[in-house]
């Protein structure tokens, strides 16, 4: 539209040897197709010119008038759009967490997900939730107990599942599910009945957890190791930018040091980090490991330390 008016001024301006304002009032009443008169009498080739820029303008301008009337009078425009966009950023995801349902545990996970900065989607079905959140949040509309919804969550390209939805049956088949799309994903479930744990896992969850028993054991060890439970909540592990605990793989510092044993990381004088723990390849956890302790191929350490010294880690190793 800027183009035609800027094209109709000129050429009247040079054509004609109209002045600027006759020739933008020309322009306007040209494209427009009012029918005042002219400022005056046209030569052949200013009337050529008119003739080519009523037949572009035309075309142009009621292009933009249906385009423009379709995004106001249609309800739904902006929410497709929305959707679109959301759907573009999903399909370029993976590697990424899913988080089914957004209560209370689906709402603390994205927050904890969110402070660390790792790709997740939420699937909730409930619209005025979504509406709430969708700003900062990804969200895909519908039930976590449909193949489809998973799917358009990107099941299959996934790495996690954490399934938070308060009926231990729907937590049941959404497993069932999500193990059959992906046979390699890391399935977390919740469970409000100890009698639900079994059944969970031989779905196909690898953790289950119990939020009522944690916070009951979390509430009960206050009373009687208060000083202990509240210097290990000073753990903090809000975010990346102030975490005090970090879980390192041995390849990590393959690359720049020689990894025969802990003694040879010398994480203490090179970062200010202490390993208060290892991982062995096969899962087993040992605590407090020894120095002399030999280093095996994919395993892990979990070193403990202040963020900036957390920090220091990181950037020293170039650890993701």
């Amino acid at each position: 539209m800027l183009i035609v008016l800027t094209i109709g001024v000129l050429g009247y301006r040079y054509i004609s040897d109209y002045s600027w304002l006759d020739a933008l009032y020309m322009t306007i009443i040209t494209v427009t197709t009012v029918g005042f008169m002219e400022v005056k009498p046209l030569d052949a080739e200013a009337k050529i010119f008119t003739v080519m820029l009523i037949i572009s303008s035309v075309v142009i301008f009621a292009f933009a008038l249906r385009v423009i009337s379709e995004y106001i009078l249609s309800r739904n425009s902006l929410q497709l759009l929305k959707k679109k966009k959301v759907k573009n950023k999903i399909n370029n995801l993976s590697d990424h967490i899913i988080v089914c349902g957004y209560g209370r545990n689906g709402m603390q996970a994205a927050e904890r997900l969110k402070a660390y900065n790792r790709p997740f989607i939420v699937i909730e079905h409930d619209k005025e939730l979504i509406e709430k959140h969708e700003e900062e949040i990804l969200f895909v509309e519908g039930d976590a107990n449909e193949d489809s919804t998973l799917l358009e969550a990107g099941v299959e390209r996934a790495n996690y599942l954490i399934v938070t939805l308060p009926d231990d049956a729907d937590n049941l088949f959404v497993v069932l599910s999500a193990r059959q799309l992906n046979k390699s994903l890391f399935i977390i479930s919740r469970a409000s009945k100890v009698s639900s744990q079994n059944k969970l896992m031989l779905a196909g969850a690898d953790k289950v957890i119990m939020p009522d028993k944690i916070g009951g054991d979390h509430m009960a060890s206050l009373v009687v190791l208060p000083d202990l439970i509240t210097f290990m909540d000073k753990l903090s592990v809000e975010g990346e930018h102030t975490t005090n605990l970090e879980e390192v793989a041995i390849e990590d510092f393959s690359d720049q040091v020689e990894c025969n044993s802990l003694r040879d990381l010398d994480l203490r004088r090179k970062t200010g980090c202490t390993i208060i723990g290892y991982i062995e390849p096969n899962g087993n956890y040992i605590i407090n490991p020894e120095a002399d302790l030999q280093l095996q191929p994919k395993s892990k350490v979990i070193v403990l330390g202040r963020p900036e010294q957390i920090r220091k880690l990181n950037e020293m190793f170039h650890i993701e």
